[in-house]
């Protein structure tokens, strides 16, 4: 058998400045998820460590220190990182990173917010345990981007849901979080220039934009045009009824 890919490669081809995504069964049963690149595929699992790998007998890297560090812990001893294993770990968070892209592209946002979750709590991790900044800064400069995603990803689901005034707490939810982030981090002047805050912020009046009316407003409105034209009484009523509806909520 050819191990020659480009017959595969031609009836799937790339395609400059869009990411393309499939769901394949694999030969195990499971379904892999597949993601094309220019110079060819990369192939992943759908559920634990992307590339199928169980490190150490874990299920990541990051699983594996963690539990280290609460065994440290418990012996009263402190559980610091190498450099060598900062970088497994990161070399692994690229991993997640493919596949919650592509996830996202495929609008399979829950395991969009499980694996951006996860990378999160990797920045946490390596955070908590490397007194190294410069390694610390390594992993915590994608923070602002995972946090955007994983905002995306949350917002996604309650708006195919309809529930848009969700929608829009959780996304002023992502963008404080985000700018936390950077107050507390030594580059507070980041926050300015911040390419997810920006997006968050115009997403947000967009979706204000687009969130129907509540009965409540629908009343204050009506209630507005009945005192421009000079329709008092019906003012009136529709004030009275808004009051008890306050009353009552």
């Amino acid at each position: 058998m050819s191990l020659d890919l480009n017959s595969l490669l031609k009836e799937w081809p790339h395609e400059s400045g869009s990411i393309k995504v499939r769901k394949v069964p694999g030969l195990d049963g499971r379904e892999k998820l597949q993601l094309r690149i220019d110079l060819g595929l990369l192939q992943m699992e759908m559920e634990g460590r992307p590339d199928g790998q169980r490190p150490h007998n874990c299920e990541s890297y990051l699983v594996y220190h963690q539990r280290r560090a609460v065994r440290a812990a418990e012996r009263g001893e402190e559980y610091e990182l190498t450099p060598e294993q900062c970088g497994e770990l990161q070399q692994e968070g690229i991993q997640y990173y493919h596949r919650y892209l592509s996830l996202f592209q495929i609008e399979e946002f829950d395991g969009v917010i499980r694996d951006t979750q996860r990378n999160l709590d990797l920045f946490t991790f390596v955070d908590e345990h490397s007194e190294r900044e410069d390694l610390v800064w390594s992993f915590q400069q994608f923070r602002p981007y995972v946090l955007m995603m994983h905002t995306r990803a949350r917002v996604s689901i309650l708006l195919a849901d309809g529930q848009f005034g969700d929608a829009i707490r959780e996304i002023e939810k992502g963008r404080d979080r985000i700018s936390e982030f950077f107050q507390q981090s030594a580059f507070p002047e980041l926050e300015a220039k911040s390419s997810e805050i920006a997006f968050l912020d115009e997403w947000l009046d967009e979706v204000r934009a687009r969130r129907p009316l509540s009965k409540l407003e629908v009343m204050e409105r009506e209630m507005d045009r009945a005192i421009q034209g000079e329709r008092y009484e019906r003012a009136a009523e529709l004030r009275d009824a808004i009051r008890l509806i306050k009353a009552q909520s």
